[in-house]
């Protein structure tokens, strides 16, 4: 009877687990705190982001608003470079590359912003010499790990640049002392002054690598000093070393290694003997951090049960952990209607919570202030920058009491307590900085004011789920949400997990949402979320994919709502690319190069190799385009929409020019996106351009206007250069037939055509189609996230399943294999950039349905792993939103809710049906797509 009892009591925990494990399939959760920045928990409200570390005895939330970037309002444009136009595409026709670049460098980017007095105080700086000396007392310097390959803010000095030294000692043996020898540093960021025993022995500006000889007689067979000089103007610090950090630094024999030598890796002596360098002369604004908070409990140091989440029906971060018998919980969420970052912490013992809340930042020269006995305040302000903030932190407790001290707020013997974190920039619009952010800070916190906890927590779940539980998706019949979703990420290719790609679709969606509401800025390349003063690629808007990749889910993904803040920049980008089209190319229209930013900069930046692309201005219009394909939405053609394509379309009709060897139009300058260097009429511009023309033929016949307009498109199109298939059977990347079989470059951009276009497909085009299909093999598999994600899209259109998942596997697999996915499932590039997650998940839903032609695939690349799942809300082109389930790789219903009362073809496999909808009506099927 025992034995019985206990099988009993088995079984119904084995039951109450599985209704656990299905309740966490809408969580990433672990085991242990954030270690480091891409292990924490992101949330948002489009504007507010944070990231959530999830410490016990001390707490780290990073935070950023939206608008605080470097820079200000100015002209990007540089006056006369359309004259130079005519030139450089003479030099390209005659295959004079390398002059047309140079040519272009000179008298054909963009302005950068002003730059500071570097020779002064380069000049200045470097006089002192004094701590290079041997007798230098440093005893009260502070040590540092060196090198530091991805720079001293990589080891905790964020956001300094200046000039610093760097001091240690190091032992010569008797047996090398009278060789010739080298001083191998490898790279330092990015001028350095470099001393052995006092006197200088290299000095060198750049990047590169340092290696010194040592002159002759300056060692001496025991202890020696050398002290280096580093000055860093903008960006990474330091000295960097090896990329490979198996590889030390140090001293050693000319022609030998630091095997045979002394190693200098370790801990040095340095000092900050100047942190306020000259401005450094920029292309484009980099967007920035804003603050920190920091939640610290003494007596926390011994706990159990620690679990953190991140729940995605909810958007709420929660932690929680026991301490002497006491269960302690933080909750965590981002309200947009009530615009403010709050965190609920609470404990099952009253009076149990004692702790110190403080506000910082990694801004230079933040300050803190009081605002009344609750709140304190925290002031930032962009280094040689227009942009300043303010964000207010305020607490609330039940019970206990609240004390400031030295800009702390001090919490005792509380048995709850609920902190509200507000933050504004003087940011008003991309020609206004007139803003106060103080009076914005007042006025969010005066309206919490009204409100109870509860009522603020009501409206953020009542506005998100909103969006969130529009769609919903179940693959696969294994649940694994048992397990902390890091250790899901390491076991993801093993294929057994399948739950773990839906988790993946709506962790995207949650993304999105979290980064992208109506009235916000888009998603930028890292959505909302960035800890760094320099982050990668300035954190901006890189408009030759990643910008757009963005917003691939938005429309298929029921989020089409997400899409509003990236057409409200498509419209400011359409303004300030009328004057880059006129200085430019003397052209009609706008035009949009390869990156924009907070300032909506449309002039070619960064190298005239690859910033001079002329397709950015087409692409981002395409998606005006998509929201009116997903949506039906007439007015928003007619109003929005429609304006803005006609407008680049004019450029194009405008800049096009006849090829001298073919006859056709071409685009030049231009290339294909970073690789090959600057030519004339690359393939992706072309497919681009046509798809455009395509488009705003289509919606002009829609809208009934521009029948003059329509005819010029129709013509040009059909003068623009096709797609050709070359020697290797590939589709060509160029107008000449040049593709390198070998080449494994990240981009694939001639491919365009294929996804996100649809000029090239296997019902209209089957031999372009199998000639791309041959170039995505020669590229081969391996790549940066969004690379992977942007192959999942294409082997779903090529309706190869396997290929698709094999994809996918590589994009969620540990970041630290190459390109993948961080613990807390951010994409890796690495480094993180978020892109391809939103790739990722519209490559899933791409996998399940397709709408690009005038029919509705379902299922049309549905891997053999996923043989059974569900999709409820998910949207295709013609306005209208399906829900189907599928079992042994089988469709078994569906349901087409018809949004516009279009026409409705669907297709599965060998079956097509055909409904003449009436808005409003859903329509059932079954897996023949016999009606029900």
């Amino acid at each position: 009877m025992k034995n019985v009892i206990l099988k009993y009591c088995f079984l119904l925990g084995m039951m109450a687990s599985q209704v656990a494990y299905a309740q966490q399939s809408q969580q990433l959760w672990y085991k242990q705190a954030a270690a480091k920045w891409t292990d924490a928990l992101p949330i948002g409200n489009g504007r507010l982001g944070a990231m959530i570390f999830a410490g016990v005895t001390e707490d780290h939330i990073q935070f950023n608003e939206e608008t605080l970037w470097t820079g200000q309002p100015r002209n990007y444009n540089r006056e006369g470079a359309a004259a130079y136009l005519p030139k450089i595409r003479q030099l390209l026709a005659d295959g004079k590359q390398k002059e047309a670049e140079d040519l272009a460098a000179q008298h054909f980017m963009g302005l950068k912003s002003k730059e500071g007095d570097k020779a002064s105080w380069t000049k200045a700086v470097s006089t002192q010499k004094s701590f290079a000396e041997v007798n230098f007392n440093d005893s009260q310097w502070k040590t540092f790990p060196v090198p530091t390959y991805e720079g001293w803010e990589s080891a905790g000095l964020e956001g300094l640049d200046g000039a610093l030294w760097f001091r240690t000692t190091f032992t010569v043996p008797e047996n090398i002392v009278n060789k010739k020898l080298v001083l191998d540093l490898n790279r330092i960021r990015n001028y350095d002054l470099t001393y052995i025993n006092g006197k200088l022995i290299g000095s060198t500006e750049g990047d590169g690598a340092r290696k010194y000889r040592i002159p002759a007689g300056l060692l001496k067979v025991g202890k020696n000093t050398i002290a280096v000089q580093v000055l860093n103007y903008y960006d990474k610090g330091g000295i960097a070393g090896f990329k490979d950090t198996s590889r030390h630094i140090g001293i050693y024999p000319e022609g030998q290694s630091i095997k045979e030598g002394i190693s200098l890796n370790g801990n040095w002596k340095y000092f900050v003997q100047d942190d306020n360098p000259p401005e450094v002369a920029q292309f484009q604004a980099a967007y920035q951090p804003f603050g920190d908070i920091y939640l610290r409990f003494k007596g926390h140091e011994k706990y159990q049960n620690y679990r953190r989440t991140l729940d995605l029906e909810t958007a709420i971060s929660t932690t929680s952990y026991t301490v002497n018998g006491v269960d302690f919980k933080r909750e965590y969420f981002a309200s947009q209607p009530d615009q403010a970052v709050v965190m609920r912490l609470s404990a099952n013992k009253a009076k149990s919570l004692n702790l110190e809340a403080v506000l910082a930042s990694v801004h230079q020269n933040f300050s803190l202030s009081k605002v009344d006995n609750q709140t304190i305040a925290l002031k930032v302000k962009v280094k040689h920058g227009a942009l300043h903030g303010e964000s207010w932190l305020k607490a609330t407790v039940k019970d206990g009491i609240i004390n400031q001290k030295n800009g702390k707020l001090i919490i005792s013997n509380a048995s709850e307590v609920v902190l509200y974190l507000v933050a504004a920039s003087n940011f008003q619009n991309y020609e206004n900085v007139g803003g106060n952010p103080q009076l914005l800070c007042q006025q969010a916190m005066q309206r919490l004011k009204t409100k109870s906890y509860q009522d603020i927590l009501s409206s953020h779940l009542k506005e998100y789920q909103s969006y969130y539980k529009a769609f919903s998706i179940k693959l696969g019949q294994q649940d694994l949400s048992y397990l902390p979703t890091d250790v899901r990420i390491d076991k993801f290719e093993e294929g057994k997990d399948a739950d773990l790609a839906a988790l993946y679709v709506q962790y995207g969606r949650y993304l999105l949402i979290a980064s992208s509401r109506p009235g916000t800025q888009p998603a930028n390349l890292q959505g909302i979320w960035n800890d760094l003063l320099s982050p990668p690629w300035g954190s901006k808007y890189t408009t030759n994919i990643n910008a757009e990749m963005n917003y691939w889910p938005a429309e298929v993904l029921n989020l089409s709502a997400t899409h509003q803040a990236f057409f409200k920049m498509v419209e400011e980008l359409a303004f300030r690319g009328t004057e880059t089209a006129q200085k430019y190319y003397g052209a009609r229209g706008w035009v949009l190069h390869h990156n924009t930013d907070l300032w909506r900069g449309t002039a070619p930046i960064n190298a005239s190799n690859h910033g001079i692309w002329q397709g950015g201005s087409g692409w981002v219009s395409s998606h005006l385009y998509e929201h009116y394909l997903f949506t039906q939405d007439k007015e928003f053609l007619k109003n929005k929409a429609y304006p803005l394509m006609k407008s680049a379309a004019q450029f194009y009709v405008d800049v096009l020019v006849k090829d001298p060897k073919t006859g056709w139009l071409i685009s030049t300058p231009s290339n294909s996106p970073e690789n090959g260097g600057l030519v004339a009429g690359p393939t992706m511009d072309h497919q681009i351009i046509r798809n455009l023309f395509k488009s705003c033929i289509a919606a002009a016949d829609v809208l009934g206007i521009d029948t003059d307009f329509r005819d010029t498109l129709k013509q040009k199109y059909l003068q623009i250069a096709p797609n050709q298939i070359g020697k290797h059977g590939q589709l060509q990347e160029w107008l000449q037939d040049i593709d390198d079989p070998q080449n494994k470059h990240r981009h694939v951009s001639h491919l365009w055509a294929v996804h996100p276009g649809n000029e090239i497909n296997y019902d209209e085009t089957p031999d372009l189609m199998k000639a791309a299909k041959q170039s995505l093999i020669y590229r081969g598999d391996e790549g940066t996230g969004w690379s992977l994600a942007w192959k999942i899209n294409f082997w779903a259109r090529f309706k190869d399943a396997e290929h698709s998942l094999k994809m996918l596997k590589m994009l969620i697999k540990p970041a630290e294999k190459g390109g993948g996915a961080y613990v807390n499932l951010f994409d890796a590039h690495p480094p993180f950039q978020i892109d391809g997650n939103f790739g990722g998940a519209a490559g899933i839903a791409e996998m399940l349905v397709q709408s690009q032609l005038n029919y509705i695939d379902l299922l049309p690349a549905l891997p053999a792993a996923w043989s059974s799942g569900e999709v409820k809300g998910i949207c295709a082109r013609g306005g209208f939103e399906l829900s189907f389930s599928w079992a042994n790789g089988k469709l078994k219903e569906v349901k087409v809710l018809s949004k516009a009362g279009q026409p409705c073809v669907l297709k599965y496999g060998n079956a097509q049906m055909t409904i003449h909808t009436e808005i409003g009506r859903t329509y059932t099927l079954n897996q023949d797509l016999k009606p029900l």
